[in-house]
């Protein structure tokens, strides 16, 4: 095809089908390329039209984009030598739940300027190549850091795709969105996880648990479903920010048991009131994002 953009996706999970299915219905003149260790979901992408061949690492020589979504240990590793590989105006991006490591990963390398270091807050409890759809990043945040090590060519073509596709753009130094990344998702992550497994261990009928849980024991537990071979290369990276969260989200259940412990229900209620701020917080946090949005 002539003028054809070679789109190579590595990983062709959730979010690298999901981000090749968007690419897609915004530029006809992309032809989506896969590299896969996984051979059942090279497969299943090109049966839905998320990759149109299957490729290999001496292919990415030919690639206008490149775009990295495994998981996150892998990445660092696999980052310089794409890198290596590329043609001088190619654009790189990874879209993983971690920054500090992969930034450093490449900090001296001669085509730093060709990588965009990205984390789109989007996202399910499933993965693989049949949970991506059209439309998972529209509306949604798309962190951005050290875009001053990006080269402005390179920032503004994907920049550009981001607006396409609806993303809200936010831009962050690497240790700063690890650190809050930790308290918003990757706590939250393991409270579903280890709530799923006290459930568990403490309802061995699973009937019970099926007839008595609610919408809100489902919601709060819907992130346990999430891929263990994505998550702990995460909580492994952001071991640190994680245990710091983790440290003060354990201090507060232990305070809270010992109100029950000791009968302190007015405290108990206290708390609950307190928090219950967390309300206007988010419907502010909301509202301002649908203004960005509209403008």
């Amino acid at each position: 095809m002539k003028g054809e953009e070679k789109v190579f996706i590595i990983g062709l999970g959730l979010i690298g089908g999901s981000f090749a299915l968007d690419f897609r219905k915004e530029n006809e003149r992309a032809v989506f390329f896969g590299i896969e260790t996984n051979e059942s979901h090279v497969k299943e992408a090109l049966e839905r039209g998320i990759i149109d061949r299957q490729a290999d690492w001496e292919q990415l020589s030919e690639a206008d984009w490149v775009v990295l979504a495994i998981p996150v240990d892998k990445a660092v590793a696999v980052l310089p030598e794409v890198l290596d590989r590329i043609q001088e105006n190619t654009v790189v991006l990874d879209v993983g739940s971690t920054k500090e490591q992969i930034c450093k990963a490449v900090e001296n390398h001669s085509k730093r300027r060709n990588f965009i270091a990205t984390h789109p807050i989007a996202g399910t409890e499933f993965s693989g190549p049949s949970a991506a759809f059209e439309g998972l990043f529209a509306g949604k945040t798309n962190i951005i850091c050290e875009i001053e090590k990006t080269a402005f060519g390179i920032q503004e073509k994907a920049l550009q795709l981001f607006k396409k596709i609806k993303m809200r753009i936010r831009y962050m130094d690497p240790k700063a969105h690890d650190k809050h990344i930790a308290y918003v998702s990757h706590l939250s992550h393991i409270s579903s996880f280890m709530l799923g497994k006290t459930v568990i261990a403490e309802e061995q009928n699973e009937r019970d648990i099926f007839d008595m849980a609610g919408s809100g024991f489902e919601s709060t537990v819907r992130l346990a479903k999430s891929s263990p071979a994505m998550w702990t290369p995460i909580f492994k990276q952001n071991r640190e920010m994680v245990l710091k969260s983790l440290s003060e989200y354990i201090e507060n259940l232990n305070h809270f048991k010992t109100l029950l412990e000791t009968g302190d229900y007015d405290s108990v209620y206290s708390e609950m009131e307190q928090t219950n701020a967390i309300k206007e917080i988010l419907k502010g946090i909301h509202l301002k994002k649908e203004l960005s949005y509209g403008e």
